[in-house]
């Protein structure tokens, strides 16, 4: 009964942010906004808002097993956006080529994924020092910074010049507002709009699935919690596992992976690359606000190894300008080390 409850839990959690994303997306388009920011920091956040909820209310109403639980979240979901998903992408693109539905090329601005990556890296490397320090005061200003460190991020995105094409690609990609699709069929209309949704139904649409996801994440905590102590499994090392893969790699088959077939490169890496930067933000600070935040053993080797990925990607940035899909393969080949090594040890 709890694998049940842990599957609606996590079910109801991604049908919430879908309909977040769903929203904060119609949001970007009525202000007109760059591919950039929609696919790295208005999808990224959708993508990356399980992960930020779920770990908070593991923190506040999980007691001393909701701390483990939201370490390991907190820490899981980097560690899975360098590796695992960059795999699926990876995999996508080859499986989709194959298919004759794109090149075999990975054609994404490669502006996007290279300023998502120069400030990931910086912040969480900051994080991770902190864990190891161990000194309060330093937990307590470094949060702020991140935060501050966030808004430089997402004024370099708004500062880059809009591209007419890729930004028409990227509203095509947008689909339609689903609360006003059912308000429609519900008073007996089509179920299509030609026109843009008014902004209050995109944001009412977004609080929506915000409350969904918070009302969700809780009922996770507390099945996680049963199934840990059922099977002998630490909090930790349960968290690192199942909750980054169960919340963040649907939203990037969703995203990443939809928009890779249709050959929309630029949002499909931005949408990863810039889940990453607010994962190095948001969840982190909460981290480093209400938990002790001290690193070592698996926490502390999830996090070196989630550095170690983003910076082979970031490298290749640098030298080659662009990311091949053998390479995103090579990232899944880590995260399966990573599992291997932490497995024996449960």
């Amino acid at each position: 009964m709890d694998w049940l409850g842990l599957v609606l839990s996590l079910g109801v959690i991604l049908g919430g942010a879908e309909l977040f994303t769903n929203g904060v997306e119609w949001v970007g388009q009525g202000f007109g906004l760059s591919e950039g920011v929609v696919g790295s920091v208005l999808a990224a956040i959708g993508t990356a808002l399980p992960e930020t909820v779920l770990p908070l209310i593991a923190v506040l109403l999980g007691k001393s097993a909701g701390k483990e639980i939201g370490v390991g979240s907190i820490l899981g979901a980097p560690l899975m956006l360098t590796t695992l998903a960059m795999f699926v992408l990876g995999a996508s693109v080859l499986v989709f080529s194959r298919l004759g539905g794109r090149q075999r090329e990975i054609r994404a601005d490669p502006s996007v994924p290279r300023l998502d990556l120069t400030f990931f890296l910086p912040m969480f490397t900051l994080a991770v020092v902190a864990g190891v320090l161990k000194v309060r005061v330093v937990d307590w200003v470094l949060a702020p910074i991140l935060v501050v460190g966030y808004g430089m991020y997402v004024r370099r995105h708004l500062a880059q010049p809009v591209d007419e094409k890729l930004h028409r690609e990227a509203a095509d990609a947008v689909k339609p507002l689903y609360l006003r699709r059912v308000a429609r069929v519900t008073a007996g209309r089509t179920a299509s709009n030609p026109h843009p949704p008014p902004p209050w139904a995109s944001v009412a649409q977004a609080l929506v699935g915000l409350g969904i996801i918070v009302v969700a994440a809780r009922a996770f905590v507390s099945v996680a919690t049963h199934l840990s102590d059922r099977f002998s499994v630490p909090y930790l090392a349960f968290a690192l596992l199942v909750a980054p893969v169960a919340t963040e790699l649907p939203e990037i088959f969703n995203a990443s992976v939809i928009w890779a077939r249709r050959g929309r490169d630029t949002l499909a890496v931005g949408n990863v690359t810039g889940a990453l930067v607010f994962q190095a933000v948001f969840p982190v600070s909460v981290g480093l606000l209400l938990t002790p935040w001290r690193l070592s053993g698996e926490a502390l080797v999830a996090a070196l190894v989630a550095l170690g990925a983003a910076a082979l990607l970031y490298t290749t940035l640098l030298v080659r300008g662009r990311l091949g899909a053998g390479l995103l393969l090579l990232q899944g080949a880590i995260y399966v080390a990573y599992v291997a090594y932490l497995v024996p040890r449960l």
